[in-house]
């Protein structure tokens, strides 16, 4: 075996000890027994696949470190489900790599394609409830950015006091927030959804720290001649970071298109918030409004 055919190899073997260690940790830290028992199969199936490297390597490799602890501190921030689609986008790796190596080490393309598909069908098993109320958080943040963008926007123009349009904003959106709740609750409840209550609590959540995180500029950013309009543009600035992360993650864990979902949202928010902005001028203009 060539020289840089060895490096491969062991480079093989430590992208499968560094998953086999990951995944012995996240297994150890699951309190769910399902969940943990995945993931200690996948566990199971990255030490197989590490031996075998080892018999053609003859040599020892040490998992990465660094790689470890960031995805156990993505798993405890974000959840598993997530953490382990992160991990299988992550792997430099895969089934294409082995197919190649295939013709100098016979079954590598099989070992490949029997990895990819295992921890395709264990990664569905696992069981998050998090996740099962996407739609309820969606629904929450969605709802909250469109409306409390465009509130701000319209009151930013038409008040011109970062404190009032704070204010007004804190009052609409907890109003909105509880209203969003009891719509979800009540829609659940006719369909006969025993998960009804846990429903409304995501959607009021997700509805509540939005409308919190949008109007903390006009709270902490000094009210000068243009603080208002700094307060305005950070508030959407949140809003857009707010829709970039939230999109990512549920592209990641549920394995749906980013672009799309992230151009929709922020096309609706922002385009909302401008409406606003032009009804707060022609408030403020035809009313004469001066605070």
């Amino acid at each position: 075996m060539e020289d840089w055919q060895k490096n491969k190899v062991i480079a093989f073997q430590k992208e499968e000890i560094t998953n086999y260690h990951l995944y012995s940790q996240l297994a150890n830290t699951i309190k769910d027994v399902h969940n943990a028992q995945v993931i200690r199969d996948m566990a199971a199936t990255e030490m197989n696949h590490y031996q075998f490297w080892k018999k053609i390597s003859q040599v020892e490799v040490q998992p990465n470190q660094i790689q470890i602890f960031f995805f156990m501190l993505m798993a405890r921030l974000l959840g598993l489900t997530f953490s382990i689609k992160l991990i299988e986008k992550a792997e430099s790796v895969g089934a294409k790599e082995y197919e190649e190596f295939d013709a100098v080490i016979p079954g590598a393309a099989k070992l490949g394609k029997e990895e990819e598909e295992h921890e395709a069908a264990l990664a569905a098993m696992i069981q998050e409830e998090f996740l099962s109320y996407v739609g309820s958080i969606v629904l929450g943040l969605n709802d909250a950015l469109v409306e409390l963008t465009g509130t701000l926007a319209g009151l930013t123009l038409a008040l011109q006091n970062g404190k009032l349009v704070a204010i007004s904003g804190l009052i609409t959106g907890i109003a909105a927030a509880f209203s969003m709740a009891a719509s979800e609750f009540l829609s659940a409840r006719a369909d006969n959804d025993a998960k009804a209550g846990r429903s409304a609590i995501y959607t009021g959540v997700a509805y509540l720290i939005t409308v919190v995180l949008l109007i903390l500029p006009y709270l902490l950013i000094p009210q000068t001649n243009s603080g208002i309009f700094i307060s305005l543009a950070v508030t959407l600035v949140i809003a857009i970071l707010i829709i970039l992360g939230f999109n990512f993650y549920v592209s990641v864990a549920k394995e749906l298109p980013f672009k799309q979902r992230f151009l929709e949202m922020l096309g609706i928010s922002m385009g909302v918030a401008a409406f606003s902005f032009l009804v707060g001028l022609l408030v403020r203009s035809v009313f004469g409004i001066d605070v």
